[in-house]
């Protein structure tokens, strides 16, 4: 039987993706559970492995080409009788483009086609994820349930960390053959190699010419559709001054032990939204839908162009310490693109922080499906007048909060403003209970 290799739909609004590498060559065997190839999409590298043991007979699109979700990659035969079979199949399919077949039509790629034969996973992944999640093969688990073994006891040595099924064989006793263990090892060395090279000082990239026009990438292409949405949206914006002394005095307490200011922001928003659900719900079709958990996306621009909003899931539920070696980790995979679809995709609310940049104040753009995305300025020495009546000066910064106003009203959007700044100017400390 000849099997597909489709282009996944790695999230909601994915409609293509890039085929950055083929791990695979035609010819190779392919294990279940392997990694065939990786795609990128418009926010993340993503590992496309095999749900299926054969060989690659074909490859129909071809590294650094673009493919519509649903559209045929690559072809897996099951026998070497197939194998020729199948390279005339690519062949028709290479002529017309890589057509998407009639089970996925591009009119509604977000719809998986029924012989779907392949899993997608992070790329790459460390053995053990943040959340305590192993990460290893499909092959890898079936064997260790066969052998017995317990994954979490395993040191992988797949692409960075993660279990293959060649660990768990050699914790068995069981040695694998030659070629397996070669195989494995180049698919182990081929991430590492990317990453390397990822690391290594790029030449710098000639300056656009007067005239020129320079193709956009595959997330500049996303952001692009987003922005274009919130345009059917009905916005407001309600700006706020904080007195931020309590704020910086506990930052300057607390950055020695690694938290950031991103972190600090974060957790004050999230206690804040506690007491105002309807800030990080919703609108859906004459309704409102509130969310269960407070999952606090941050904006972060990325190198190559484009940006991305990694996301602090339940960030009222978790410690500050804690929040902040998670913000941590998600911003170093943010930028190695390495994020899982379900890490940039779940906010229910946004902060975008450009204070860093020394910007005083700015508008942020609602993103899609949220209701509302505040915008956070510097932090200035300002001269107010103090409650005696005299001169002083004030640490003060501006936010400025952006809502949907099909679902919140103004008084709302200055409730919660008024309570975060309540928070932030008499109650800092409670950010570290």
């Amino acid at each position: 039987m000849i099997h597909e290799i489709f282009m996944p739909a790695l999230s909601s609004t994915m409609t293509e993706g890039k085929i950055t590498s083929w791990v695979k060559s035609p010819g190779d065997k392919i294990a279940k559970g392997e990694t065939v190839l990786i795609v990128e999409s418009d926010k993340a590298d993503m590992d496309v492995e095999s749900f299926n043991e054969g060989i690659l007979a074909a490859i129909v699109v071809q590294a650094g080409e673009t493919a519509d979700v649903g559209s045929a990659l690559g072809l897996l035969a099951e026998t070497e009788a197939e194998v020729e079979e199948a390279k005339q199949k690519a062949a028709k399919l290479s002529g017309g483009g890589a057509a998407a077949p009639a089970a996925a039509p591009k009119a509604a790629p977000a719809a998986a086609p029924p012989s779907f034969d392949i899993v997608v996973t992070s790329s790459p992944a460390p053995a053990a994820a943040p959340s305590g999640r192993l990460v290893a093969s499909p092959r890898a688990k079936k064997l260790a349930k066969d052998f017995g073994v317990k994954l979490e006891t395993l040191v992988g040595s797949g692409p960075h960390g993660r279990i293959v099924a060649e660990d768990v064989e050699a914790a068995a006793g069981k040695t694998p053959s030659a070629p397996v263990a070669a195989q494995a090892a180049a698919i182990a060395a081929a991430p590492v190699a990317a990453k390397a090279a990822a690391k290594a000082p790029a030449a710098p990239a000639a300056p656009p010419t007067p005239g020129q026009v320079v193709k956009m990438n595959t997330m500049q292409v996303a952001v692009v559709k987003n922005m274009v949405a919130t345009l059917d949206v009905p916005i407001f914006r309600v700006s706020y001054t904080i007195t931020t002394t309590a704020l910086d005095k506990l930052y300057k307490q607390v950055k020695p032990k690694g938290v950031t200011m991103s972190a600090l922001l974060a957790k004050a928003i999230a206690m804040t939204l506690q007491k105002h659900p309807l800030l990080y719900a919703s609108y859906v079709d004459n309704g409102i839908h509130y969310n269960g958990d407070i999952n606090i996306a941050v904006a972060v621009a990325m190198p190559d162009g484009g940006l991305i909003t990694p996301v602090l899931k339940k960030a009222d539920q978790q410690d500050l310490y804690s929040l902040s070696r998670s913000w941590k980790d998600l911003v170093d995979r943010a930028r190695t693109k390495q994020l899982a679809p379900d890490e940039y995709s779940t906010g229910t609310f946004t902060i975008s922080n450009l204070g860093m940049f020394g910007v005083d104040s700015f508008d942020a753009i609602l993103p899609p499906g949220q209701g509302s995305i505040i915008a956070i300025g510097a932090t200035r020495p300002t001269v107010v007048a103090t409650a005696d009546g005299m001169m002083g000066v004030k640490q003060q910064m501006t936010v400025n909060i952006t809502c949907d106003h099909r679902i919140i009203y103004g008084a709302d959007a200055a409730n919660f403003l008024k309570d975060l700044a309540k928070l932030i100017e008499t109650d800092a400390q409670s950010l570290t209970l």
